[in-house]
């Protein structure tokens, strides 16, 4: 017997899918992870770069490998499909002006690398790699594609807020940039945003597309199926950068490594969102590409698929890397707010005590605190271990450094009261859907009771009926 969902319980669970589906695109996130891509990519390109210049004409030019007209050709339609890969390189045959372009586009590699006026740098880095790719048909590997997508997504995010070059500007041009609304957009706070949460998703789902139809496409030979395509891989000198032929005399090893990276290509779409699954994805990928990386002789292409899965790791768990710097003016500070990967109840409940009684301290007029004499205090002021008689020229030479600190105390609990606040939302949205849910589960029970009832009813009046027919009666 087919149950049929109310109105009102369909109107439920399709609020719910359209919940999800805001919460998984929409939930600002914080931008450090990408960022340590943003670093990783960086550094993937400006090695490319780096690389071509060591024969620059080889590659590009009238006299490259393939030249100009050939280039054009194969993107135009001349020997086939016309596609949508164009590049002015086509048209630029002079070696001087070639190599200009090119030490132009290593600079803004390298500004994009170190995080240097990334708002500009990222879409440009993005823009100029493009073009190489257009107009380097022919001369192509997967590690080209991968560091060009991957600078897609980032310059899509503030990827340049945090370890960059940026954050560092943005301190120092602190009280400049509260004024100039140019400044706030070049150097973006290191803050939750839905733009770093968009660029993480597309990312994310990018990386699942590559493995599901990397897995298929493999599993269409029949070297995966019998499990001999690892030894093929390792025994082929062409990329063998270390002898492993030493493994034909295991054959149940490379057979069963051939099946399990078959089989954790084909499931990482659906494997590495679980949070229980996803240490072992993320595991299988470092084994995997640095296998490809150490044993195949493919260094960059292992490097930057490795660099590639860390967009699956919350950026929580790398707001704990401090600059020593840092460490030393904060080493002080014991109960400074540290969101952890997978515990965020002990950051909420460190920062419902100490650090916000801490802050709270920063607004002496509100506290009435305003007049307060800095000689009579200012051994409250400085700490204990200063002398409160110290020269007036050493006590203001250490206030940039406590301005400073606190104003990085200050940045993080606003980033964690933007995190509480969202967390906030999602429980009241999760206890209005519990509530709904309840309400249903009641009108159910009402209605089971109400046809228990005359079903009880009914079974009585049919025995009255029948003890009234009897004839004995």
């Amino acid at each position: 017997m087919s149950m049929s969902l109310s109105p009102g319980a369909q109107q439920g669970v399709l609020r719910g899918y359209i919940d999800a589906w805001e919460r998984f695109w929409f939930t600002p996130r914080l931008p450090h992870t990408l960022a340590v891509l943003r670093i990783l990519t960086g550094a993937m390109l400006l090695y490319s770069h780096l690389v071509l210049a060591t024969d620059l004409t080889a590659f590009l030019g009238d006299h490259a490998w393939i030249n100009n007209e050939t280039a054009r050709q194969l993107h135009d339609g001349a020997f086939g499909f016309s596609d949508f890969g164009r590049s002015y390189l086509w048209y630029i045959s002079s070696p001087w002006i070639l190599w200009l372009h090119h030490v132009f586009t290593m600079l803004v590699t390298l500004c994009f690398a170190v995080g240097l006026f990334t708002r500009i740098t990222a879409p440009l880095a993005w823009f100029l790699q493009l073009m190489y790719l257009h107009r380097m048909i022919g001369t192509l590997f997967g590690f080209d594609q991968i560091v060009t997508y991957s600078a897609m997504y980032l310059m899509l995010a503030p990827c340049g807020s945090c370890f960059s070059v940026d954050g560092w500007l943005r301190t120092k041009w602190s009280e400049r940039r509260s004024q100039d609304r140019r400044l706030q957009w070049l150097l973006p706070d290191a803050t939750p945003s839905v733009a770093a949460n968009v660029a993480t998703r597309l990312f994310q789902l990018h990386l699942c597309v590559i493995y599901m139809f990397g897995g298929l496409a493999k599993a269409r030979g029949q070297s995966w199926w019998d499990g001999t395509a690892l030894w093929y891989s390792v025994g082929n000198f062409e990329y063998q950068s270390l002898d492993m032929t030493w493994i034909a005399n295991y054959p149940r090893l490379f057979t069963a490594m051939t099946h399990a990276t078959l089989f954790w290509e084909i499931f990482y779409c659906a494997l590495i969102w679980p949070r229980k699954t996803r240490p072992v994805m993320l595991a299988g990928a470092v084994a995997i590409h640095g296998g490809i990386a150490l044993f195949l002789g493919m260094i960059t292409f292992g490097v930057m698929m490795i660099a590639a899965n860390l967009i699956f790791i919350r950026p929580e768990a790398l707001m704990r890397i401090r600059t020593p710097r840092e460490a030393t003016s904060e080493s002080s500070d014991a109960d400074e707010p540290r969101d952890s990967w997978e515990d965020d109840v002990e950051a909420e409940s460190e920062i419902e005590s100490d650090d916000v009684d801490g802050f709270a301290e920063l607004d002496l007029e509100e506290l009435g605190l305003a007049d307060v004499s800095l000689e009579s205090h200012s051994g409250d002021l400085l700490g204990p271990g200063v002398d409160p008689s110290a020269s007036s020229s050493g006590i203001l030479s250490n206030l940039p450094d406590r301005e400073a600190s606190l104003s990085r105390r200050e940045q993080r609990l606003r980033d964690a009261n933007q995190s509480l606040d969202a967390k906030k939302q999602r429980l009241k949205e999760q206890l209005d859907k519990y509530n709904e849910r309840v309400s249903r589960l009641k009108e159910r029970e009402a209605k089971i009771k109400r046809l228990v009832e005359r079903r009880r009813k009914a079974k009585v009046q049919k025995q009255d009926e029948s003890h009234n027919d009897d004839p004995a009666n």
